[in-house]
């Protein structure tokens, strides 16, 4: 039990709050109090592990995002928090592959290798301009943003 929670608890990041106040502890900005604590979670937007299954253990709240997210554990131990897709469930299987996986929600796959005609999100646009020196747009991280390829 300890072990699955040491997966889990580097998955999880303080983010440093001030309150509205400044190095001297005054108040600079009104209404805004302390709230409650709020741990950020680490997204794996990529989905880089190719050909290793995983299954959803949980199903849980982000205070930062508007979407649910998913808790998959794969199976060579890795634990990963993804965007909950529609119709993903506790115990669904998810992969993440170059290409030939089936087309069901939670998988993933490389854009220009998906069918024609087929619902995705969460896509990862490269853009090549030179005023941005880090090129990379996400488009549709809702669980509730769909595109039609």
């Amino acid at each position: 039990m300890a072990k699955a929670k040491l997966g889990k608890e580097r998955l999880l990041k303080k983010f440093p709050r001030s309150a509205g106040r400044n190095n001297n502890g005054r108040i600079t900005s009104r209404h805004r109090e302390g709230g409650a604590k709020k741990l950020y979670r680490i997204i794996d937007f990529k989905r880089n592990k190719f050909g290793v299954e995983g299954t959803i253990a949980s199903i849980e709240y982000d205070p930062y995002r508007t979407c649910r997210i998913c808790l998959v554990s794969y199976v060579d131990g890795d634990k990963r928090y993804v965007l909950q897709a529609k119709g993903m469930k506790v115990g669904d299987k998810i992969m993440s592959a170059e290409s030939g996986l089936d087309i069901k929600s939670g998988n993933a796959m490389k854009l220009r290798n998906i069918p024609i005609g087929t619902l995705v999100h969460n896509i990862e646009l490269i853009l090549v301009r030179v005023e941005s020196p880090f090129g990379l747009g996400k488009v549709g991280q809702g669980s509730h943003y769909w595109f039609q390829i």
